[in-house]
């Protein structure tokens, strides 16, 4: 499937065609929001939301649409130029593509020539304050005649330069004229922190022109990182950033379907693609609790869309390296021990492979669901959660801190009754240690040790 053509109308599973309808509204509306950033953490679909909004906004014909890898620009080390050579491919004829780059080349070599006079490359990005008190250090480090000739030489060509951009600037203005353009900015957190401060910079100081508009399509955490990185620890990222940025939303990880019932887009999405697995179809997960395992999983975790791709995925591992059986026609308490443990595996590898190497640890083995012991039950309703049973049954065959999921002697039969249910067996526990071997056997599986 080719993400670049998808459109709301293919597939918008998680109802987010109104949330880009808004997005075209803001950029229509004549309000500063430029750059707009579309914020979320790795794997929550952003990308996908920001090719479906583009397929959109070409649609309706409104703007000129660029899109730009900036994770795949990274290596050529020049943010400037990337932009450049995107914004060029929209001019239709020769003429006018010569007569833009003629603009864009001067700008171009300066920024080269300045990057070889680190002292000046530094400065020229700060504020007007920043730029006195440095130039101020910088004197007293070095020879007067040395700085002299370096000052003389970059406030000619940094007089030259202005020139140059402000025609740069008035050529852009003059082709968003006919249709405004919007650049789309995406894996600005996946890049080289250098490279993505230097996009940040170029946008405001280069493309603040009108009808030129900027998303970023990134996680703003990352980005914030980025500037640690670059400026120092000490660098309040988030003033930084504000410097940059007019408008934040993020996508949310729940939807409501019908207009009121209120579903995990996560959840949501794992269902679409067990349903849409041959490999996983013949264990007939969405059809018992092991959904609802899987769900809880998935809830208490906060997986991401992409976290859960990786664990459907690890499931159809799995059962292709058990001859399809691994998931199917066993018995309902081991179907959801070994998708535990494909889900240890894929989340917490370091907790698994002890478990494979027989040092189980009790108070680990419950890490998918933040529990570290037993819940107090009398047997009364509510019951407790299916993983709860598997964390009994589990934690007492572990090697270390058995105790913590040892039941009372008043609950023990009620654990018994809840594991009959869930293991087809009678009697309190069964053969010592064979439901961890389940777990550490699936493991070892995964590790492609037969």
């Amino acid at each position: 499937m080719d993400i670049r053509k998808l459109t709301f109308g293919s597939r918008d599973e998680f109802q987010r065609k109104k949330i880009a309808d808004q997005t075209i509204a803001l950029l229509q509306s004549g309000i500063d929001v430029s750059p707009m950033v579309i914020d979320g953490s790795w794997g929550t679909g952003k990308t996908e939301f920001c090719h479906k909004l583009m397929n959109l906004m070409r649609e309706q014909d409104s703007h000129q649409i660029v899109y730009i890898d900036a994770f795949k620009a990274d290596h050529a080390n020049e943010p400037l130029m990337s932009v450049l050579a995107e914004v060029i491919k929209l001019i239709p004829d020769e003429d006018g593509k010569k007569g833009f780059k003629d603009k864009a080349l001067p700008v171009l070599r300066f920024g080269a020539k300045a990057v070889g006079k680190a002292v000046v490359s530094h400065l020229l990005r700060q504020d007007a304050a920043d730029v006195v008190e440095e130039f101020d250090d910088a004197i007293q480090q070095t020879a007067d005649k040395a700085i002299d000739a370096t000052v003389e030489s970059v406030l000619k060509d940094h007089v030259e330069a202005e020139k140059n951009l402000k025609a740069l600037q008035d050529a852009l203005e003059a082709w968003a004229a006919q249709k405004p353009i919007v650049l789309f900015v995406d894996e600005l957190d996946r890049c080289r922190p250098d490279f993505a401060v230097d996009m940040l910079e170029i946008i405001k100081h280069t493309f603040d022109v009108p009808g030129v508009q900027f998303v970023l399509v990134t996680n703003t955490q990352q980005l914030k990182a980025s500037i640690s990185h670059c400026y120092g620890p000490t660098v309040d990222t988030q003033r930084y950033l504000d410097k940059f940025l007019k408008f934040s939303f993020g996508l949310p990880s729940t939807f409501k379907i019908n207009g009121h019932e209120l579903l995990n887009a996560s959840i949501n999405h794992a269902k679409s693609l067990l349903d849409e697995s041959d490999i996983l179809s013949s264990a007939e997960i969405c059809k018992d609790a092991s959904q609802e395992l899987i769900n809880q999983i998935i809830e208490i975790n906060n997986l991401s869309l992409r976290e859960v791709e990786t664990l459907i995925r690890h499931l159809a591992i799995y059962q292709i390296l058990t001859g399809e059986k691994g998931l199917s026609g066993v018995k309902f308490g081991y179907k959801l021990i070994r998708i535990w443990a494909v889900a240890l595996f894929t989340f917490h590898p370091k907790v698994a492979q002890s478990i494979a190497n027989g040092q189980s640890d009790a108070e680990k083995i419950g890490i998918l669901f933040n529990e570290t012991r037993i819940i107090d039950w009398n047997g009364d309703y509510p019951y407790p959660q299916q993983y709860h049973a598997l964390l009994v049954a589990l934690g007492q065959e572990c090697s270390k801190n058995a105790g913590s999921y040892e039941p009372t002697e008043e609950a023990k039969p009620h654990w018994e009754s809840y594991f009959n249910g869930l293991f087809q067996r009678h009697g309190f526990p069964p053969r010592a240690g064979s439901r961890l071997k389940i777990l550490a056997d699936a493991i070892q599986t995964m590790t492609l040790i037969s």
